[in-house]
């Protein structure tokens, strides 16, 4: 099938900015859409960002402004850049993929997932 495997999640301070990317292996032509998850001790998993093949993206409200999805199709690498991150944005980062372009906002509905990447935001 596919795998999904996140990384350049860690420690920044606030008004910091990071990098993450997912790198998708397998069956990767059963795919179109890909993004980001998180979710945070205690909390609903919501959604950040999504991006079809095609370049389409849709984010979510808390991140709108701030971070920036985009994708490699040749290296079936899709990137999340955080800028101005924010104690709140402290969370698991879950790259997840979807046969179409339906990015829920909670996550229900994705085809595949990564394991996540820790991103932690100090104050």
């Amino acid at each position: 099938q596919v795998q999904l495997v996140e990384s350049g999640g860690g420690l920044v301070q606030a008004g910091g900015s990071l990098r993450l990317s997912c790198a998708a292996s397998g069956r990767i032509f059963s795919i179109n859409g890909m993004g980001w998850y998180r979710q945070a001790p205690g909390q609903q998993r919501e959604l950040v960002a999504g991006i079809s093949r095609g370049g389409a993206t849709k984010y979510g409200d808390s991140v709108k402004g701030r971070f920036t999805i985009s994708r490699d199709n040749e290296l079936n690498t899709v990137y999340l850049q955080m800028n101005s991150l924010k104690p709140e944005d402290t969370a698991d980062y879950y790259c997840a993929a979807v046969w179409d372009y339906t990015f829920t906002e909670s996550g229900n509905g994705m085809d595949y997932w990564g394991k996540g990447t820790l991103v932690t935001v100090s104050s």
